[in-house]
């Protein structure tokens, strides 16, 4: 080997190790930033995984408990879930208060709904339940309120329910006769809003009409 290339392999570790030493610490930094990220990924994946087990779990233990015939303790086993467990929360409390509401316990039924503090996706559910129940509690303005500016045709028909029932027809028909816009001809729910509208003197349109 020539002696020329002797001093090129020579300078060429040289530079190396000079690079190495001024770029060391910051390699080994984004190296050990690096298997940070991925060992924190996979203990956020296994802890998001357990976490879902644990409310799964208890979220079936809250529904067993509201089978049974104590509901004061399915109340305590739903508490239990809120704040910890998402819409596992959400979903126990529905159940609860449809078995409050089957025992002759509406006013428990309406506490159990207040205390939802719902996820998105279950919010109507959960105004539409609670304003019905206010509708039969002779709490009307507190169902209109709840039900607010809501468009859906359910949402309508409550509103056009709580109106009806605080002796305010003219108002119900409007309710009523705008839940029908979004109502197929052949939903079976659309006949019953059809009575409804006719009992607080409104006329149902005929097939084929406008609304």
């Amino acid at each position: 080997m020539a002696i020329d290339d002797l001093l090129d392999e020579h300078e060429q570790s040289e530079r190396v190790r000079s690079w190495l030493r001024n770029n060391g610490a910051g390699l080994i930094g984004g190296v050990a930033l690096g298997l940070a990220v991925i060992f924190g990924w996979q203990w956020w994946q296994k802890d998001r995984q357990q976490s879902s087990e644990q409310a799964n779990q208890a979220y079936e233990t809250a529904v067993a408990s509201i089978s049974g015939t104590d509901l004061k303790k399915a109340e305590a086993s739903v508490a239990s879930l809120n704040g910890k467990q998402g819409v596992y929360a959400d979903l126990a409390a529905l159940r609860l208060a449809k078995a409050q509401v089957d025992g002759g316990q509406r006013d428990a039924a309406i506490a159990t709904l207040r205390a939802i503090k719902p996820d998105p996706a279950l919010q109507p559910v959960v105004q539409q339940r609670l304003a019905r129940l206010l509708i039969d509690a002779g709490k009307h303005d507190e169902a209109i309120k709840l039900v607010g500016d809501a468009k859906d045709s359910a949402s309508l028909v409550i509103r056009g329910d709580a109106l009806a029932a605080a002796g305010k027809q003219a108002e119900a028909r409007d309710a009523y006769t705008r839940a029908l816009t979004g109502l197929d001809v052949a939903s079976p729910l659309r006949r019953l809003v059809e009575l409804k509208l006719a009992d607080v003197g409104g006329t149902p349109p005929k097939s084929g009409d406008s609304v």
